[in-house]
């Protein structure tokens, strides 16, 4: 059975009979946890294996671990500064600011390892330009050509940790200050202003061989009317097309405000997949996941196919034997020291 098109989350810290049933469903090809998913790094473990014993290939297993304010598990994991404190650094002393980062990207990415995650949607790539809230300090920089140098130090670090990295939110989010999670972002700005500033950094990372993005659930009126992610304007001809980016499209949550802008849960599923998307994300309503699966039809992308197999997570090493690793112990302390 190959990996289905949508993500989808769970309820609590065990698989219910319910969860079962859905993740076995051919349309289902990952899950994402939630800080609900997690009492320990044992119990989550535990989890993390029960969901990739139930299909071959397993499916992939994410969470938002990018530190700061988002950081889905805590006790147990290394408290990740915001990455905006890399980006401090970098004005004093660029050279250590990206060392700092490489070694914050495979902190992060080990620990889940260890656990058995396949990959955070990690690293934001929006800009930090005092407007949005709800990236604000989760942006490396408020300059392009600085937040492309600490995100690809950053995947540098997650890459030898053995995860892929998925940049988000295509083509920027930090222009506009309305949080999609409650509203639809508007940004009215011309498409080469765009191109100058927020997707420098998505450019160079889809050089440096970046394998999944995230678009935003925000309205480019200069552009086309749809969202970003919804649009195949911004996915298949900027994105794919011109860009030449060919690793997985994610939607953001389809249950955000900001996605409700073209109907039922169903209607953004589908929307989302013709626009470009390789995998859509249901979150935080099990009964709108029931009506995706029943009503999305069938759906086989074999070049989706191959595009997300290849998030699967590689070799870990076990949480005992990094708890003895020098080069941990000295990665926990340089990132907890970087506020």
């Amino acid at each position: 059975m190959s990996l289905g098109p949508v993500m989808l989350d769970l309820q609590g810290l065990e698989l219910t009979p319910q969860d079962r049933e859905r993740l076995k469903h051919p349309l289902v090809g990952g899950v994402i946890l939630f800080s609900r998913n997690y009492r320990s790094p044992e119990q989550v473990e535990a989890l993390v294996s029960e969901i990739h014993s139930l299909r071959t290939p397993q499916l992939l297993v994410a969470v938002d671990h990018e530190g700061g304010r988002v950081q889905r598990f805590r006790e147990g994991f290394t408290a990740l500064p915001p990455v905006r404190e890399l980006g401090h650094i970098y004005d004093e002393n660029s050279k250590r600011a990206i060392r700092l980062a490489e070694t914050s990207g495979w902190l992060m990415a080990t620990e889940l390892r260890a656990i058995g995650i396949d990959f955070s949607f990690a690293p934001v790539l929006d800009l930090d330009s005092g407007v949005s809230s709800v990236i604000g300090d989760r942006a490396f920089h408020s300059h392009p050509e600085s937040v492309a140098n600490l995100a690809h130090a950053y995947m540098v670090g997650m890459h030898r940790a053995g995860m892929a990295a998925t940049g988000k939110h295509f083509p920027g989010h930090g222009a506009v200050a309305a949080d999609s999670h409650l509203e639809l972002p508007v940004d009215d700005r011309k498409l080469v202003d765009i191109q100058a500033e927020d997707m420098v950094p998505f450019e160079r990372m889809i050089h440096y061989g970046l394998e999944g993005i995230m678009p935003a659930h925000v309205v480019f009126t200069r552009v086309d009317v749809l969202p970003a992610g919804y649009s195949s304007t911004w996915l298949r001809k900027i994105l794919r097309e011109q860009l030449g980016f060919q690793g997985v499209i994610f939607s953001d949550d389809l249950s955000m405000e900001g996605a409700k802008f073209v109907g039922d849960i169903v209607a953004r599923a589908k929307m989302a997949l013709s626009a470009g998307c390789d995998m859509v994300l249901v979150c935080n309503d099990a009964k709108a996941a029931d009506q995706v699966l029943e009503g999305l039809g069938a759906h086989d992308d074999p070049v989706s196919h191959l595009r997300l197999v290849r998030m699967h997570g590689r070799e870990y090493p076990t949480r005992m034997a990094l708890a003895q690793d020098h080069t941990y112990r000295d990665a926990v302390r340089a990132v907890t020291g970087i506020a």
